[in-house]
């Protein structure tokens, strides 16, 4: 109630954008950070012609079903840019948004035709400034100069509990201004509207930094017992006080009516809207004549479209050639992408030259040179994911990558789970995958994380053994656009084991070697990234013994869970009972595959300081204990 005066004016005098299609490309782009409001920008897509939300959909507010979810949902509904609902995650979200577009202009903008031109606008609150995902993406907003960025702090003094003068006093505008902001004050977001429209031109010739206007407005306004309370905050007004509310702004209406005259007002958006479309796609086609290898590119990056053969580009290996970390093998896999791939792009948390993770044929994405494609997003694993969930679903033929060590996904689980959440297909480059790291000690050695990923829904977990698993999971990440993959990658050298594969990646799991002649051996090994090279060893160890072995790869539980029935039999035999798995983490779960008569060795501790060696040694994860395991099943 309090925004509704800033999101009219948004949306009816400066947003571009078509009602009857959501998705038209150089439209601008709006984010609601502050998510628990969203029944503002429900009721804005409505007015302004969106079928997503009708007027039954805005009766079935949070119930099941229905298009006006209980915080803006984007796959749920057409006009929704992103899934916003924890505090921060949508500015940082926003500052994705912006990235892209300020990337994407540099690169195919002409000084004849400037076939990129929109704005990100954001509505973000108290509770999103406190988080400190919001400093970290908004330090990074400042630093890269993203001036199409303008966010509309929500400056009510309300939160749930209470008056933030009890936890939240600093001077934000004052903070803003130290990461390269331009800040804007407006003292009446209740009725200033000269006041507002005047802050969002002023933002607009700012072009060289984003713009932070915070607007100071009475949560509720208009109710005449809980304005300015945090009860309004934190639940509904109650039949009784929505009375006394309409009373007291004079609204004499029923429920859910639109006075004619408001119809006739907004309706206007939906022929502008069409025409500012039809206007871009006749640029786009004179662009297309004049300047057709980049407006192909372009295309590519709106569409999704990949090449054909995009694959081919991946590296291959046998069992003759050398070892590698599979961390550098995921570095020739990155830098072939990004050679196919217009809209690969991304970086790491600092960490560039531990994960491998820079694009070597291109420079750096800064302020003065935006067009390049590699991001530095310093130490803000948080903001870094976010980000990259923002550039994602700015179009789908980007394909955002981010990394850092596999145990700071602790920093950024709440942006990978909305990435999740989003079906924003990011792919998460996670390297020191393990205990395999060594000397960092437990502080940075991974133990439940490949099972707490395993537990996300919509994401895929993925960990290679060697360099064609490795291509595989890059192949099977650029393919799932709309579920994130992570990369569980090692710092310690692997060999390129006999019988992995890059196609089979795709069915999660696989049998890489197998001596038995029925389907039906002795034992079954199962093995994971670097582990998977000890399950083959063993197996070599018992075959010498007379025994018939399996080894199977489970690179990916997730894609495996989805394959058929009769595939699955296939790969565990229900009759073979003598399963043992190996993974230098937790042993949590395992019992899906090895069943209660099979055996699980992991790690169910923290791990400590010592050479990799030395470690997998002491906790057991070696060849002796899966061969000991063995002979007493």
């Amino acid at each position: 109630m309090g925004c509704a005066p800033l999101g009219h004016i948004l949306y009816d005098e400066f947003m571009r954008y078509n009602p009857k299609n959501p998705y038209w490309f150089n439209r601008d782009r709006f984010v609601l950070s502050a998510g628990h409001g969203c029944m503002l920008q429900y009721a804005l897509l409505h007015l302004a012609g969106y079928d997503s939300v009708r007027e039954d959909d805005l009766k079935q507010f949070r119930q099941w079903g229905s298009r006006t979810p209980g915080h803006p949902e984007h796959f749920e509904t057409p006009g929704v840019e992103v899934t916003t609902g924890p505090l921060g995650q949508g500015i940082a979200n926003a500052v994705g948004l912006a990235l892209a577009e300020r990337h994407l202009a540099a690169r195919f903008n002409k000084s004849d035709n400037e076939i990129i031109d929109h704005y990100t606008y954001v509505i973000l609150g108290d509770g999103c400034q406190m988080e400190g995902i919001s400093n970290e993406a908004c330090s990074l907003a400042g630093h890269w100069g993203l001036g199409k960025l303008i966010a509309f702090y929500d400056d009510n003094h309300i939160s749930i509990d209470g008056n933030t003068e009890i936890t939240f006093t600093e001077d934000v505008s004052a903070r803003f201004e130290a990461l390269g902001w331009h800040t804007i004050w407006v003292k009446n977001g209740n009725t200033g509207y000269d006041e507002i429209r005047a802050s969002v031109k002023e933002a607009k010739v700012a072009k060289d930094k984003p713009t932070l206007i915070k607007v100071t407005t009475t949560i509720g306004y208009g109710s005449p017992n809980k304005a300015n309370s945090y009860s309004v905050h934190a639940s509904a007004l109650g039949a009784k006080e929505v009375d006394a509310t309409r009373q007291n702004l004079g609204w004499p209406y029923e429920p859910f009516h639109v006075p004619e005259d408001v119809k006739s007002h907004w309706s206007r958006h939906i022929s502008q809207g069409a025409s500012l479309e039809a206007e871009w796609n006749a640029k786009f086609a004179e662009y297309e004549k004049k300047y057709n290898e980049e407006a192909a590119e372009l295309k590519a990056i709106i569409f999704g479209e990949l090449p054909l053969g995009w694959e081919k580009v991946l590296p291959s290996y046998t069992p003759e050639s050398s070892a590698h970390t599979t961390r550098n093998v995921s570095q020739h896999c990155l830098n072939a992408l990004a050679t196919i791939l217009p809209g690969f792009i991304g970086g790491s948390a600092d960490l560039s030259s531990c994960n491998m993770t820079l694009l070597k044929s291109f420079g750096d994405f800064q302020k003065s040179t935006p067009e390049e494609r590699n991001l530095r997003f310093g130490v803000r694993e948080h903001g870094m994911g976010a980000i990259c969930n923002g550039i994602k679903l700015h179009s789908p033929g980007l394909f955002p990558y981010c990394a850092t060590f596999f145990v700071f996904t602790d920093y950024m689980r709440g942006s990978i789970r909305i990435s999740a959440l989003s079906q924003a297909g990011v792919i998460y480059v996670m390297t020191h995958d393990s205990l395999g790291l060594g000397e960092d000690g437990p502080t940075h050695q991974s133990i439940e994380h490949l099972m707490s990923f395993r537990a996300m829904p919509n994401i895929l977990m993925l960990r290679p053994a060697d360099g064609n698993e490795t291509a595989g999971a890059y192949r099977i990440a650029v393919l799932n656009k709309k579920r994130p993959s992570i990369l569980a990658l090692s710092r310690q050298k692997l060999p390129q084991l006999a019988g992995t594969s890059i196609e089979k990646v795709e069915k999660g799991g696989y049998i890489v070697s197998d001596n038995s002649s029925d389907n039906r051996p002795n034992i079954i090994l199962i093995g994971t990234g670097s582990e998977l090279e000890i399950a083959a060893k063993a197996a070599d160890e018992l075959r010498k013994e007379g025994k018939t072995v399996r080894v199977v790869s489970l690179v990916s539980w997730e894609l495996f869970d989805e394959q058929s029935n009769e595939y699955k039999e296939s790969v565990f035999p229900e009759d073979v009972t003598a399963r043992i798995s190996i993974e230098a983490g937790a042993t949590l779960g395992w019992q899906k595959f090895v069943g209660w008569k099979g055996k699980a060795i992991g790690i169910d501790r923290f791990g400590a300081s010592a050479p990799a060696g030395r470690l997998y040694k002491e906790f057991g994860l070696t060849t002796e204990a899966v061969l000991a395991a063995a002979r007493s099943l």
